[in-house]
C-alpha cells in the first residue's frame, strides 16, 4: 500500500515530467523563436522545480535528511530560467529575428518607438 508521502512525491514527479514533456512538444510545434523560448523557459522552470521538489521531499521523508543543495537548486532555477529566456528573446529581437507572420501585437516595437520619439523632442 502506498503511503501519503509516496503519493505526494509521485505527484511532484509527474507534474515536473508533464511540464518538461509539454515544453519539449512546444519547442517542436510552435512557429517562431519567441514562442519556442517561452515554452522552453516556462517548462524548464516548472518541470525542473517539480522534480527537484520531489527529490527534496524524498530525502526528507525517506532518508530524514534536509538537502541544502536541492533548496539552492530550486531557488536558482526559479530565479534564472525566466530571466535567461527573456534576455535571449530580447537579443533575438534586437538582432532582427522575425516574428511569426500571424503575430498581431508587437508591444516592444511600440515601446521603442515611443522611447525614440521622447528622446528626439
Amino acid at each position: 500500500m502506498l503511503s501519503l508521502k509516496e503519493v505526494v512525491i509521485s505527484i511532484f514527479m509527474l507534474i515536473g515530467t508533464f511540464f518538461l514533456f509539454s515544453g519539449a512538444l512546444g519547442i517542436f510545434r510552435l512557429p517562431d523563436v519567441y514562442t519556442r523560448l517561452h515554452a522552453a523557459s516556462k517548462s524548464a522552470t516548472l518541470g525542473v522545480a517539480g522534480i527537484l521538489i520531489a527529490a527534496f521531499l524524498y530525502f526528507i521523508f525517506e532518508e530524514q535528511m534536509v538537502s541544502g543543495k536541492l533548496i539552492l537548486g530550486i531557488i536558482f532555477i526559479l530565479m534564472t530560467a525566466p530571466v535567461s529566456g527573456h534576455m535571449i528573446s530580447r537579443a533575438a529581437y534586437q538582432k532582427g529575428v522575425p516574428l511569426w507572420e500571424k503575430t498581431t501585437r508587437d508591444d516592444l516595437d511600440k515601446a521603442q518607438q515611443k522611447k525614440a520619439s521622447t528622446h528626439k523632442g
